[in-house]
């Protein structure tokens, strides 16, 4: 198998952790998956809530509103969209706020976005004077904040560890002539065993994935939290016990494909997790958040009144209209499509705890 992984900056000397190796795949400037492609809708590998249904990032807004007005509105408010795909979400959020006008008037809107070839898709599609793309929170100095990621985390490559006779090894990937990209143990880093220990969420597993590039990508976040007040809403496919298996996949024009395929293809192919939420949850009361009951996707945008929003829009539809936004709606909510697999996870500080969408 010829592999060209010069391009990406990886060495072939020595094994190489998952989390590293997949973080060049995806990352590496110029070469990388979100670095070289528009990689969402029909003619990318992928379609995420936003790009499925207005609605979804309707009810974003109606929740991000209720948030506001549940926080006493604020006159300095911060929303920063963490990993903003193709634009999409924040573009309904602009057009839903200009029936708010106390709010429209009072809300800073950031967009985190570490991919430049992204942010100029992102530039195209919000033609709006206000909006700030960062690379830190350094800037967001007064009022609270919310930060929000829709599949956010799940693209954050994760460390893999096998336990062997209670010890920890961590899973790396090594070149071997003739054959290719091959799976190794190694070894692993006495600090991150400290760290993995210290989770109860992880303890008694033989096969642990540990999202440590995540928590660091969290920490400033939490930081400007625990500062300002505030908090961050993330929603993503994942599981909340582990099952002692690998959640890695990996996604081409819309359907997965094998761990072979994806190596066959590297830069070519969306890798993501799963994301563990009780791991999430613990992380959050580690670091002293409250944390809202963790609900599915389908839950949290009923409570939300998603389906009310839809029999409003339908009386304005015509018949091809009403089919479409079912369909779409139905991806949204049915508990075999995003429903139930994709969940909702809020963790916070210094806001009143009767919040929609949980309860």
């Amino acid at each position: 198998m010829k592999l060209n992984l010069k391009k990406f900056k990886i060495s072939i000397e020595r094994p190489i952790p998952v989390d590293d190796f997949i973080e060049k795949i995806l990352y590496e400037p110029n070469v990388g998956y979100y670095s070289s492609k528009d990689p969402f809708g029909k003619n990318g590998d992928f379609i995420t809530s936003p790009t499925i249904s207005n609605l979804f990032s309707e009810i974003i807004a109606i929740w991000l509103i209720s948030t506001w007005e549940k926080m006493g509105k604020p006159k300095i408010f911060n929303f920063v969209e963490l990993g903003p795909g193709d634009g999409s979400l924040t573009k309904v959020i602009i057009n839903t706020l200009k029936k708010f006008p106390e709010l429209n008037e009072s809300i800073n809107i950031y967009l985190y976005e570490k991919s430049a070839y992204l942010k100029k898709l992102q530039k195209k599609n919000i033609n709006k004077e206000n909006i700030k793309w960062i690379k830190n929170y350094n800037s967001i100095k007064k009022g609270p904040v919310i930060f929000f990621g829709n599949e956010f985390f799940d693209a954050i490559p994760i460390k893999q560890f096998s336990s062997i006779n209670n010890e920890l090894y961590e899973k790396c990937y090594s070149i071997k002539n003739k054959v290719g990209i091959v799976e190794k143990l190694a070894k692993s880093n006495k600090k991150d065993i400290a760290q993995i220990n210290s989770f109860e969420t992880l303890k008694k597993l033989k096969f642990i994935e540990y999202p440590k590039r995540g928590f660091l990508e969290l920490n400033p976040i939490i930081k400007k939290i625990s500062k300002l007040s505030g908090g961050i809403l993330l929603i993503d496919y994942g599981y909340f016990n582990g099952n002692n298996s690998s959640t890695i996949q990996a996604v081409m024009q819309n359907k997965k494909i094998s761990a072979k395929k994806m190596l066959r293809n590297l830069g070519k192919a969306d890798i993501t997790s799963l994301v563990n939420f009780n791991l999430l949850k613990e992380y959050f009361f580690k670091n002293n958040l409250k944390v809202k009951k963790v609900v599915t996707q389908k839950f949290f945008l009923e409570r939300m009144g998603i389906n009310n929003r839809a029999q409003i829009l339908e009386k304005k539809m015509t018949n091809k209209q009403k089919k479409y936004m079912s369909y779409t709606l139905n991806r949204l909510l049915d508990e075999e499509q995003m429903g139930s697999l994709f969940k909702v996870i809020f963790g916070y500080k210094n806001i009143n705890n009767n919040l929609f969408g949980f309860d």
